[in-house]
């Protein structure tokens, strides 16, 4: 019999309730949110979510989980305002509202290696909190990994301490034909057995199949310019192979308030995943 919920979760207006299942703190600003859904968002990896509290207000947050999740939605997420403060305040069985998913996503099937197409390197560059949104694409990736060709991950972090999924990546190391490089900015005297510097530095290593590889990118704006500058300096990929999820000051997930337009692009609709080919032309886009 069709309940309530299954007739309100396909309206992107309403908002559906979620019982909390788990928090975990990842990090001193960061935390994983497990919730349980009354049926399974059907998202793409990359896609975000509208996360509130009734008489608090709403926020757009990244899904973390994989598309093949089922009821369970996961997301991290980091105090940066009034709603997510409220947020983190939150205990396991308490209700959140949730309204999605919205935006684009990556096609999966576009990542994996096919004879027809020849596509056989993944590049995956996550920068900070870059990698959070990047977990939904990255795990289908390894769980289905003979469905994939070499995955290449460089992954960034300011600090030790904010170092996310540590535990989690470790794991993906042990995958076939899987290359991981992480980094911090700075040790800041604390203990890091991974290497120092910025995410730039280890892309010009990178051996890969320049005409059949795509790469993706998310992270802080200020990430994008040098990486992409760093990519194009080193190999010939064609801009339509190169991915860059904008997580650009997301407010209603409908194109209605205009906070993430950008000229006459809405982030939160035509995005946050965008193929660098759609970016050349928007000035704005990637500053």
């Amino acid at each position: 019999m069709k309940t309530l919920s299954d007739s309100v979760i396909k309206n992107s207006y309403i908002p559906i309730m979620a019982e909390i299942q788990s928090i975990e703190r990842l990090s001193k600003d960061e935390m994983l949110f497990r919730v349980h859904l009354p049926q399974p968002l059907n998202h793409h990896p990359g896609q975000f979510v509208m996360v509130g509290l009734p008489g608090i207000g709403e926020c757009a947050i990244s899904i973390s989980s994989s598309p093949e999740s089922g009821k369970i939605l996961e997301m991290v997420i980091r105090k940066a305002g009034n709603v997510t403060g409220v947020l983190q305040q939150l205990k396991k069985s308490d209700l959140i509202s949730i309204r999605g998913p919205f935006g684009s996503g990556f096609d999966l099937d576009e990542f994996r290696y096919k004879k027809d197409n020849g596509i056989k390197d993944i590049v995956i560059i996550a920068g900070g909190l870059g990698l959070v949104p990047l977990r939904s694409l990255i795990i289908p990736i390894m769980e289905h990994k003979s469905d994939y060709g070499r995955i290449h991950l460089i992954i960034g972090s300011k600090t030790p301490g904010e170092a996310l999924f540590r535990s989690q990546i470790q794991t993906w190391r042990s995958q076939p034909d899987c290359s991981i490089t992480e980094l911090v900015d700075d040790p800041d005297l604390q203990e890091w057995d991974g290497d120092i510097g910025l995410v730039t530095e280890p892309i010009h290593k990178l051996k890969i199949d320049e005409k059949n590889t795509l790469v993706v990118l998310c992270g802080p704006p200020v990430m994008y310019k040098f990486v992409l500058m760093e990519i194009k300096m080193n190999f010939n990929i064609p801009d339509e192979h190169i991915f860059v999820d904008l997580e650009r000051r997301m407010r209603c997930g409908l194109g209605k308030c205009g906070h993430c337009q950008i000229n006459h692009v809405y982030c939160c609709k035509e995005g946050p995943v965008f193929r660098y080919s759609q970016l050349t032309d928007l000035a704005e886009a990637l500053n």
